[in-house]
């Protein structure tokens, strides 16, 4: 062979199919026109592959209180799991896989993430674990996500697994309404809820990371059933109209005051918040239409309200909203909370106030890790502590910025 010239096979990649590649192929091949039914027996047969049996699918409840068995075809049904007290609970409080040796072999929970919202939990047993089953395990996992979300648009058996009492008429529609309940990128984290999670009807809340800026609202419809969950309704989609035509906070504000307005008439509104925040540097800005001022939490305790300004609640037409504006540390976390947190009290009590929302966000800050961990826990706490009822609809978003880039994701290693 001449000096300079190179042999047939060098500098070639590899493209032969392996084992794993063959493994999650099989998913990737036939995602698109796998009818619903048919994604249980798929992941039983896809884990026996690497050695795994008595496979589970678990999915949050609408409450947050357990995780549920997803009924299917070559799945292990069992009990529903506690989310705070489990395996498949840390599993899912906390993206992270948990294996519990037994004496048939190692219980094996791994978070079904779609993107970074947490669906559920998949659950098997292999007889030993080594590092090769774990990657492929977790890619599988990841896999198996994105197929019940997307198979979730089209079928009601996942929602009917998940829930586990009757649900209102308006609580269907705000549940159809909102978007995932946790999300998390390396520079912000988000999470959610919303109680009585089977009769919510006013409240609802909306984000969205456009670029280098997290948008977020949260609103609350006066009255309670249909007529509250249809103000909200056109509350939400009017902000998602604004917020997609790049306007200000103040236009957006006039733009739902409007459409809430010349929908319900002049005695209908609704207490609204519009956020942004840019995740780069910190900066956040907000409109409060006649709502709860947020809290500002750092080193896990409340340090103050992000008071300022107000206007009247949507519908009213209210002057120009004049906007605040606070600088976030790293680390720094805003709850933002509707009424019905804190106005509950027993016939002839007092309210619960905000004085004792301040002391649970307290405590719990110190007790748990993460939003989505943090909101959950709130959530229950505070519906404990208010005797276990909630006449009003009682909704938690918490804003985590953590600062930093995320550009280390694309580069391939």
């Amino acid at each position: 062979m001449a000096e300079g010239e190179r042999r047939p096979d060098e500098g070639v990649l590899d493209r032969s199919e392996g084992f794993g590649e063959r493994l999650l192929g099989v998913l990737l091949d036939r995602a698109h026109e796998m009818p619903p039914q048919l994604i249980a027996p798929l992941i039983a047969e896809e884990v026996a592959r690497v050695g795994g049996r008595d496979v589970s699918i678990l999915l949050q409840d609408y409450g947050q209180l357990v995780l549920v068995p997803l009924p299917g075809r070559l799945l292990m049904v069992g009990e529903p799991e506690p989310i705070g007290d489990s395996p498949a609970g840390t599993a899912f409080l906390h993206a992270t896989t948990v294996e519990v040796p037994q004496s048939d072999g190692v219980r094996m929970y791994l978070p079904l993430l779609d993107g970074s919202d947490q669906v559920g939990v998949m659950a098997l047993t292999l007889d030993t674990v080594d590092d090769d089953d774990r990657r492929l395990l977790r890619r599988l996992a990841g896999l198996v996500a994105d197929m019940l979300v997307t198979k979730h648009s089209y079928t009601d058996q996942f929602f009917l697994a998940r829930r586990r009492e009757p649900m209102s008429v308006a609580a269907e529609i705000q549940w159809s309404l909102l978007p995932p309940l946790a999300m998390s990128v390396p520079q912000v984290a988000v999470a959610g809820i919303l109680e009585p999670a089977y009769d919510v009807a006013g409240d609802s809340f909306d984000y969205a990371l456009n670029e280098d800026i997290l948008h977020v609202a949260m609103v609350d419809a006066m009255g309670h059933g249909l007529d509250a969950a249809t103000m909200a309704t056109v509350a939400v989609g009017a902000y998602r109209h604004a917020r997609r035509a790049d306007i200000g906070l103040s236009e957006i504000y006039t733009f739902m005051d409007r459409a809430i307005a010349e929908q319900f008439g002049p005695d209908h509104f609704v207490t609204a918040q519009m956020m942004r925040l840019n995740i780069t540097t910190g900066h956040l800005q907000w409109v409060n239409a006649g709502h709860p001022a947020p809290l500002l939490i750092r080193d896990h305790k409340v340090v103050r309200q992000l008071g300022g300004p107000t206007t009247l609640p949507v519908g009213f037409g209210g002057e120009e909203p004049r906007i605040s504006r606070q600088r976030l540390q790293r680390g720094d976390r805003v709850l933002c909370f509707t009424d019905g947190l804190i106005e509950e009290h027993e016939a002839g009590e007092e309210q619960f106030g905000e004085e004792q929302l301040i002391h649970w966000v307290n405590r719990i800050e110190h007790t748990e890790k993460g939003v989505r961990a943090v909101v959950r826990s709130l959530s229950h706490a505070l519906k404990q502590q208010r005797g276990g009822r909630t006449t009003d609809d009682a909704t938690l978003f918490l804003i985590e910025w953590r600062g930093g880039a995320a550009d280390h994701l694309v580069l391939l290693e």
